[in-house]
């Protein structure tokens, strides 16, 4: 019984707590870039997004509107021109006629409210080649009125009609500005973000 006794091992002592490791910190993630930051970067290239194809077409868009002194930029991947609003009838005419460009077919038409101003965004396609194009232009609210272009494009009619329902811009030339959605008569114009939606009452 003692020679059992002797055999056995002593218990082992418990193991103390080994001293925590000290957290490190992560390191910091870049600011975003424009948020006012002054020791931010330089602003995004906004043509970065443009494939060797789209920016060969701006640069071709920039040499064939050269007259009505077009402001390159991009529409996320797709070339874009912005232009003064009295030369959209002009420049529509020679982005669907000039062969380097050749945007035969209007895609989109839209208005924006930007609450100083509106701003109209065309969206062309080629087909031959198939290319997507882009042009815009802005419109003060003190002057909404802009060339129509239903005489390059028809399918320009109810894109304008459109605008002109919603957000009050006026296309001058246009044969036929009566409401395509609305109602004769209707009050205001649901497209503003003035507009109150919350007053309005639907009977």
């Amino acid at each position: 019984m003692a020679e059992q006794e002797e055999n056995h091992e002593a218990p082992a002592e418990p193991i103390k707590d080994a001293p925590p490791e000290p957290i490190m910190d992560a390191p910091a993630k870049p600011a975003a870039a424009g948020h006012g930051h002054a020791d931010d970067g330089p602003p995004a290239d906004p043509l970065a997004a443009l494939t060797p194809a789209g920016r060969e077409l701006l640069d071709v868009s920039l040499e064939v509107l050269k007259e009505f002194d077009p402001q390159a930029g991009a529409l996320d991947d797709i070339p874009q021109v912005s232009v003064a609003k009295q030369n959209t009838r002009q420049v529509c005419q020679l982005i669907k006629d000039d062969p380097r460009i050749a945007a035969k077919m209007l895609l989109c038409m839209s208005c924006v409210d930007y609450s100083e101003y509106f701003e109209m965004v065309y969206v062309f396609q080629s087909l031959e080649p198939e290319r997507t194009f882009a042009l815009r232009t802005n419109v003060p609210y003190s002057d909404a009125i802009v060339p129509s272009v239903t005489a390059v494009w028809r399918a320009a009619d109810w894109y304008e009609r459109e605008a002109h329902d919603l957000f009050g811009v006026s296309f001058d030339g246009h044969p036929d500005l009566s409401p395509l959605l609305l109602y004769e008569g209707f009050e205001g114009y649901p497209g503003r973000k003035e507009f109150p939606f919350n007053e309005y009452e639907e009977f």
